[in-house]
């Protein structure tokens, strides 16, 4: 992708907003946390305590942050200082809203009281559209998007194993609506799907089969190679940073583009697919774009060159 057709879309996603009039205060607060390199590391979070009606995404960022603007005002070039990659550059500032990546502009999405609003600089050589990340949790499931709380439907390859519980207990614990039910080959735009299985119980399905693509269709930095044999995690650029080991577990989220968010809690056997089911808490997802369950712990993907081999 070009850097001029990549800055276009771009300023798509981060038009800043005119004018400041403050509505009525609404019940209940926001989120707002700033981060770089996929939600590696956090520069700055605050926890605001009453949202305003009709208040935006970059009125909310340019009243508590330094913002620098390009293009007469139409893209998000620093925040605090910490600026894009400049001119022929593949580095920028997007955004998500309760973990779902934004599809208008910051001027025109309204801030509701519950979201959280992640802004991160990162690279996107690999991929531009990433169009959902799991740093948001326990959003979007309790209180869905644009102020809509939509159903959670669990899909489990085995409605009996301890994952699939384990998953239901904490979504519900979370404060989603949860029905549960068989897998089902899609979805569709008034709910947000959670799979549970082995990857071998998934890959079939249409949406979590793009992880078997690379980053570039499914906007996840890992993916399941040789017949879906195998978990590789990737780093940012896209490359092979290691080859997860067999109870390695993966959680991960994905949307196509007419479809609503899925969230994917899966591994190469039960014991992963145990181990991701283990790491749905607010704690081991925050800012993350996805998580492996790894044997020593969780780890935030794509992969830190700390991270790999």
């Amino acid at each position: 992708m070009t850097r001029l057709a990549a800055l276009a879309s771009l300023v798509c996603i981060c038009l800043s907003g005119c004018g400041f009039g403050e509505g009525e205060k609404l019940e209940g607060g926001a989120s707002l946390r700033v981060t770089t390199d996929f939600g590696h590391r956090e520069l700055a979070a605050d926890e605001i305590d009453s949202v305003r009606e009709d208040q935006t995404v970059m009125r909310l960022l340019q009243s508590q942050y330094d913002v620098d603007t390009r293009f007469g005002g139409n893209f998000v070039e620093a925040i605090d200082g910490v600026e894009g990659s400049g001119s022929g550059g593949t580095r920028d500032w997007f955004y998500f809203v309760n973990g779902v990546l934004a599809d208008r502009g910051a001027a025109d999405w309204e801030v509701h009281p519950g979201d959280v609003i992640q802004w991160d600089n990162r690279d996107w050589n690999a991929t531009q559209r990433i169009p959902a990340i799991v740093g948001g949790y326990p959003e979007p499931f309790r209180s869905g998007t644009e102020g809509e709380r939509l159903p959670t439907r669990l899909e489990c390859a085995d409605t009996d194993d301890e994952a699939c519980r384990d998953v239901k207990e904490a979504l519900t614990a979370a404060g989603a609506r949860v029905s549960s039910s068989q897998l089902a080959p899609s979805g569709g735009e008034e709910l947000v799907r959670v799979l549970v299985g082995t990857w071998d119980e998934l890959r079939e399905v249409r949406t979590p089969a793009t992880l078997e693509e690379g980053p570039d269709a499914s906007g996840v930095f890992a993916q399941f190679v040789d017949e879906g044999t195998r978990l590789e995690l990737l780093d940012e650029d896209g490359d092979v940073a290691r080859t997860a080991e067999p109870a390695t577990g993966l959680v991960a989220a994905t949307a196509l583009e007419e479809q609503a968010v899925v969230w994917i809690v899966t591994g190469l056997e039960d014991v992963g697919v145990q181990a991701a089911a283990a790491v749905l808490d607010a704690r081991s997802l925050r800012n993350a774009f996805a998580v492996a369950a790894t044997p020593d712990g969780p780890v935030k993907l794509p992969l830190a060159e700390e991270d790999g081999e």
